[in-house]
């Protein structure tokens, strides 16, 4: 019978051996994946869970606001200001739903409006312009005023580093090459808003209409306009006199063959509050 095969014996030390630890690199590889994978993938446009702080001052805005219910001006600009909650002056804005058929031309609405007490905000102006105006306007407190120069520069720079372009009406035929560049942006000079001086307009006259306070306005594609009437900080009474001058210049725009009625609603907000519906 053959000798059994001896198998070696195994001495204590090294059965007490540890195993080697695996690297820490691949430890912390192995433990990102496994978070990784259990992690929820948030949907594209579903906006993070808001707090729970936030969750009771929208609870506690929406309490003093019935939106089926329309209030007298003074008393919306004084919710507006009790609402009030971001650490920056924002901005008061009114939005008008006006009845109009905005696929007919003869139906737009677009002008400016000089409001009482400005908007709180220094406005950049530019002025197209050439010869002696060009001092007038800088006199008059332009920011910028120039011809051809400012032309190649908005066209090869792409420069836009203002508020409010006017133009005088000799100059229109260069400035009508930036239609591309300022019409998308509203800042494109036209009769309409007064942006165009006339041959014989006061330089001087426009440009300090529109640095104390000159607001433009145009309807969009659904009828609707927006704009800036003026800022948290002012007093109420102030507020009150620029939407009603905001609110009855464009009374006043309404196209002739606009039938029933004009200015369906009026809303007041601020930059970080909801809407509230006002009634005159």
């Amino acid at each position: 019978m053959a000798e059994e095969t001896a198998k070696p014996e195994v001495t204590e030390e090294k059965a007490k051996t540890p195993k080697p630890a695996e690297p820490k690199a691949a430890a912390a590889g192995a433990a990102s994946f496994d978070a990784g994978a259990t992690r929820k993938i948030r949907k594209p446009g579903v906006p993070p869970r808001r707090g729970k702080k936030l969750r009771n001052l929208v609870k506690n805005q929406a309490s003093k606001i019935n939106k089926d219910e329309m209030v007298p001006l003074k008393k919306a600009i004084a919710t507006l200001k009790s609402m009030k909650r971001a650490k920056f002056d924002e901005t008061v804005e009114i939005h008008m739903k006006l009845g109009i058929d905005t696929t007919q031309a003869e139906q737009s609405v677009r002008g400016s409006v000089p409001l009482p007490h400005g908007i709180g905000k220094a406005v950049r102006i530019v002025v197209f312009c050439q010869g002696d105006d060009v001092a007038k306007a800088k006199e008059a407190g332009a920011d910028f005023a120039g011809s051809n120069d400012i032309v190649d520069k908005i066209q090869k720079e792409n420069w836009l580093d203002f508020d409010v372009a006017l133009a005088t009406q000799g100059l229109m035929g260069q400035v009508s090459r930036l239609g591309k560049v300022l019409g998308p942006r509203g800042l494109m000079p036209t009769p309409k808003a007064g942006t165009v001086i006339p041959a014989n307009g006061d330089i001087a006259a426009a440009i300090k209409e529109f640095k104390a306070g000159k607001v433009e306005y145009r309807a969009d594609k659904g009828g609707c306009v927006h704009a800036g009437v003026g800022k948290m900080s002012f007093d109420e009474e102030k507020l009150v006199d620029n939407i009603h001058a905001f609110v009855e210049q464009v009374r006043a725009a309404k196209p002739s063959n606009v039938k029933g009625n004009y200015i369906e609603s009026v809303t007041v907000s601020a930059t970080m509050s909801p809407g509230i519906r006002i009634t005159f």
